[in-house]
């Protein structure tokens, strides 16, 4: 346990990992009703961690190169998360009168390739899909069961056949994030390409949940150059993605062709993303310029940036995660090199507030974790359905 328990019963939890080579911890923090965090506990995640490779051989912040390493079903009260060194994913129960009380279910299982570097549920949360970004590439599928574990879903293995090494090197030429469409018909990975724009990878998913044999090749709108986060756009079969190399960018499936390329002035490596239900906004983390931008798109698909939040230079914030608490949005963000979690307040739209900065460090040593700033990844959230 990283601090003592409160006795106030938790309005929900946020989560990450150490991803550290020697073992990879959960460590979770309760959410109280103000949106503030309070570091909980830290549980084994049954394997190991990894960091990629990058050009200039810089073991910098974002090791996995990924969003989504870590993933929460709040419908079926379940968390997965990656094990990158140990090419597993691991599947635990959710206690929703404490949420930071996880426990395995069933044994980690084998991605069925290299490097599993992001998970998605589906929306019910009765199947978990992963994606490989090591040298043998692709993505892999179970169904969640609640005795066994996760349990292979057959006609799911589907490889890339990426030219990548394991650990892979990147960002450029790595694939980033996983995920399936909100109606669940297609399930969607991300590559943010290298030598030539990045593009989407799209399989259909069928009624019992196998996956077409190929992937289609969606490309990014004019301008586009990597892919990285991809975050819903409700009611449309559209996303928001995140472009290290422009800004960010709509994907839109639809077929109404209202793909988008934005151009972001001052951005320096937009990767994170996520969406505020009560704002209505998304919030876009650029880790070089230690930024975090609000983006609003009408209903046209047009989006815009209309707010900038600076955080302090050197937190080099990465994964984030929005939680509704009491009727009002809080955005978490993973300070990775500062070992931090930067809480912000969404009192409306472009009316973010930061009111917190979580030391994870302090506590980690204390309770004799080992966390490491190049190695820390992920951001989830758990609420009280």
């Amino acid at each position: 346990m990283l601090t003592k328990a409160s006795a106030r019963r938790p309005d929900g939890a946020v989560y990450f990992i150490s991803n550290e080579p020697d073992e990879n911890m959960i460590i979770s923090a309760s959410i109280s009703s103000d949106g503030t965090l309070r570091l909980d506990r830290a549980v084994a995640a049954g394997g190991r961690g990894s960091h990629g490779v990058t050009a200039n051989g810089n073991m910098g912040v974002d090791p996995m190169f990924s969003q989504g390493s870590v993933q929460v079903s709040t419908k079926n009260a379940v968390l997965a998360t990656v094990n990158s060194g140990s090419n597993t994913v691991s599947l635990f129960s959710i206690d929703p009168r404490k949420p930071t009380m996880i426990s395995p279910i069933g044994d980690p299982v084998s991605s069925e390739g290299e490097f599993p570097m992001s998970v998605a549920f589906t929306a019910d949360g009765s199947r978990l899909c992963v994606l490989n970004g090591g040298a043998v590439n692709g993505v892999n599928c179970f169904k969640v069961d609640k005795q066994q574990g996760l349990v292979q879903l057959p006609n799911t293995l589907r490889y890339l056949g990426l030219n990548q090494t394991t650990p892979p090197n990147g960002p450029p030429g790595s694939v980033s994030h996983i995920t399936f469409t909100e109606d669940g018909s297609k399930l969607v990975a991300s590559y943010k390409g290298n030598n030539g724009p990045g593009y989407l990878n799209v399989w259909d998913v069928q009624q019992d949940g196998s996956l077409s044999t190929q992937a289609t090749q969606v490309p990014l709108a004019s301008g586009g150059m990597a892919a990285f986060s991809l975050t819903h756009i409700p009611g449309e079969n559209a996303f928001l993605l995140t472009d290290p190399g422009v800004g960010f960018a709509i994907v839109d499936l639809s077929g109404k062709k209202r793909d988008s390329s934005v151009a972001v002035n001052g951005q320096m490596a937009t990767c994170w993303s996520a969406r505020s239900v009560t704002t209505g906004n998304y919030y876009t983390i650029d880790v070089g310029g230690n930024m975090i931008r609000e983006v609003h798109i009408d209903g046209n698909l047009k989006g815009g940036v209309v707010a900038t939040y600076n955080l302090p230079a050197g937190t080099s914030p990465i994964d984030s995660e929005t939680a509704t608490i009491r009727g009002k949005d809080y955005l978490y963000v993973l300070g990775a090199n500062a070992t931090s979690v930067e809480v912000f307040s969404l009192d409306g739209p472009a009316k973010a507030k930061q009111i917190a900065s979580v030391n994870i460090q302090g506590p980690a040593r204390s309770a004799g974790v080992t966390i490491n700033a190049r190695n820390l990844q992920g951001m989830a959230t758990y609420v009280h359905p």
